[in-house]
């Protein structure tokens, strides 16, 4: 079997959860120096209803106006936010919901788990980035590469506080919008809970292997999401999991067709939602556009 290049997987769909922002949307650390960006927004209409459909990227560094434009004149419109999940307002019940999910039930540790080899390479790596390896004994080993892809993106220079579902939380809360989700945070959790141990380890493996070239790699897809290609972010994000038809099910193709059932029954209601999930979602073959269209709604992207 071809295994499929995890490390970014983890990026896309990580809840970065316990760094809620403490600023409001309107003093996000927008500066003169910063950059107007546009990434890509499509709408979905009937008579009476309107709902926005725009891809979002988790964590971002400073210096990045993406709130504006079309995007803010959508969000603005709307009565509504529905995200992918919402966190709770309590920190530590996301940590505590992770680390109960996470927890290995049959009491192996991670390390043994691993070869020699591997072992070696995933206490060097988790050292180097200031993760106690030790703590991590206890949990499966999806847990240990969550950890590994998120915590080198912070030493770059990537925010939380500055991704795109934080920015849009504090802007509806400011604005007294209704925030929704479409699914909880367990079942977020339960899609890499659910995978076999051996695509755990290997998303583990895979994400150490990958971490020198993260950096750059990261930085891609952020620019092609920055730049409005949401066909080139696509092929980045998604591309691997063609190699593993059962876990692009899980991962993507059956959320998207969940969601897209969800736009279409949303659609009876009147009003103005904006949506807001996970850029790779919204991009290639068996996006949310796709499973709308067979599903015979159409979808348009917004000019900006």
């Amino acid at each position: 079997m071809k295994w499929p290049n995890f490390r970014w997987l983890a990026p896309a769909l990580m809840l970065l959860g316990g760094c809620a922002l403490t600023q409001p949307a309107s003093a996000r650390n927008i500066s003169a120096r910063s950059t107007y960006v546009t990434p890509a927004l499509w709408t979905v209409k009937d008579a009476d209803t309107t709902i926005y459909l725009f891809g979002t990227v988790h964590v971002l560094k400073p210096g990045i106006d993406w709130f504006r434009g079309g995007v803010k004149t959508a969000f603005d419109r709307s009565d509504e936010l529905v995200l992918e999940i919402v966190e709770p307002e309590d920190p530590h019940a996301l940590a505590s919901a992770m680390a109960g999910t996470a927890l290995a039930r049959d009491g192996v540790k991670l390390s043994d788990r691993l070869s020699a080899e591997e072992r070696t390479k995933y206490q060097t790596a988790m050292t180097a980035y200031g993760l106690p390896w030790q703590a991590f004994e206890m949990f499966n080993p999806w847990m240990a590469g969550m950890a590994l892809s998120v915590q080198p993106l912070e030493k770059l220079g990537y925010k939380a506080d500055l991704g795109a579902e934080k920015v849009l939380t504090a802007a509806a809360k400011a604005s007294g919008k209704r925030v929704g989700a479409l699914e909880t945070v367990e079942q977020q959790l339960g899609y890499f809970a659910g995978l076999p141990m051996a695509q755990q380890v290997k998303f583990l493996t895979t994400t150490i292997e990958g971490l020198p070239d993260m950096e750059k790699e990261f930085a891609s897809l952020i620019a092609h999401w920055r730049n409005g290609k949401p066909d080139e972010l696509a092929a980045e994000m998604n591309e691997s999991l063609e190699a593993t038809p059962e876990l692009a099910q899980v991962l993507l193709i059956q959320r998207n067709a969940n969601w897209a059932k969800w736009i279409k029954q949303r659609l009876d209601q009147p009003g103005t939602v904006f949506i807001a999930v996970g850029a790779g979602h919204l991009a290639g073959k068996d996006s949310v556009q796709d499973q709308l269209k067979a599903l015979g709604v159409s979808s348009l992207r917004v000019k900006q």
